[in-house]
């Protein structure tokens, strides 16, 4: 097919209204770059840190920079350029890295369940299951996957028909409203969007649900209730992520299937891509105190070698922080 050119009709046409999502949206997008990448920092200096389950929350991490960054930073410079069109080799683009990154997240969502299950359910033979060489092949094969499961939706796409200033009421090209404005038969694409819809969302949430069953059974049948809520403690965060993660995910697509109102469904979006990833390091980290740990002694080695003072600027740094919690 020729060259399309789409239009994103965005969340709002209103100057005023536009103004004040340009700030919050950089404001978001900024805390959540920066929280991400002090938990990346924290988790590859903290030698205490280099294990499974920090290993897998550095890798969420870096998603979660990248997961908000196919859809934000170019939302961002169409308000401050005034213009709506996105090329149809710019919206494919769009479209590929979006749906590897979301599905990723998946992955090591479930990746770090299953951490917790073998840590809490089989403690003796820990070390020896999650051992460093396995635990990156599993995020090796998760990348492997999602990869080729992106690509085949992007070749598939590029066999559909567009008008040329086709609009999208959306912020950004996302699969589903991509395919609802094409001009040619979609049944292969959808059918091909809901199977790895069971394979990639599907599965990896039953797989999240039978490692907290476990973890809840192994639980129930400790002697001691302090060891128990000490361990299920350990399992709190992920939990809260989980909810947030799957929780706006299916608003999204609830929003899409039985509402016809597209501002319930560009909120539900912004909810799913934008408000999750600026959370995550706030839920995950913030109350951690081995992450905090780790965090104040890089900025006292950073303040070290700007000649401050690293205890009191290490402590003002991260007062905010605490201040939050």
């Amino acid at each position: 097919m020729g060259l399309s050119q789409f239009l994103l009709l965005g969340l709002s046409e209103d100057p005023k209204v536009q103004s004040i999502l340009f700030v919050l949206f950089l404001s978001m997008y900024l805390v959540t770059v920066l929280g991400n990448l002090l938990i990346i920092m924290a988790t590859t200096c903290g030698s205490h840190l280099h294990t499974p389950m920090y290993f897998f929350l550095c890798h969420l991490s870096f998603v979660d920079i990248a997961f908000i960054s196919t859809s934000v930073p170019m939302m961002l410079v169409n308000i401050l350029a005034q213009v709506k069109d996105i090329s149809y080799t710019e919206c494919l683009t769009q479209v590929y890295f979006f749906i590897i990154f979301a599905r990723m997240n998946n992955f090591l969502l479930t990746l770090m369940a299953y951490d917790h299950f073998v840590a809490i359910c089989h403690p003796l033979k820990y070390t020896l299951i999650m051992n460093p060489q396995f635990c990156g092949l599993l995020v090796l094969i998760s990348w492997l996957i999602i990869l080729c499961a992106s690509l085949t939706h992007i070749l598939l796409m590029m066999q559909l028909n567009f008008s040329t200033s086709t609009e999208i009421p959306h912020f950004f090209c996302e699969l589903a409203q991509v395919l609802k404005v094409a001009n040619s038969e979609t049944l292969i694409n959808n059918i091909f969007l809901y199977v790895t819809l069971v394979l990639m969302v599907v599965f990896p949430v039953c797989g999240i649900l039978f490692s907290y069953f476990e973890i809840v059974s192994s639980l129930m049948r400790m002697s001691s209730t302090a060891n128990s809520y000490k361990a299920f403690s350990t399992c709190l965060s992920h939990l809260c992520v989980v909810s947030l993660f799957y929780g706006t995910g299916f608003g999204v697509y609830f929003s899409s299937e039985v509402t016809h109102s597209s501002q319930g469904k560009l909120v539900a979006s912004v909810m799913y891509t934008v408000v999750t990833p600026v959370l995550n390091p706030f839920i995950y980290c913030l109350r951690n105190k081995d992450v905090m740990g780790a965090l104040e002694r890089l900025l006292g080695r950073t303040a070290c070698c700007l000649s401050w003072t690293p205890d009191f600027r290490t402590k003002r740094l991260l007062q905010p922080l605490r201040q939050m919690l």
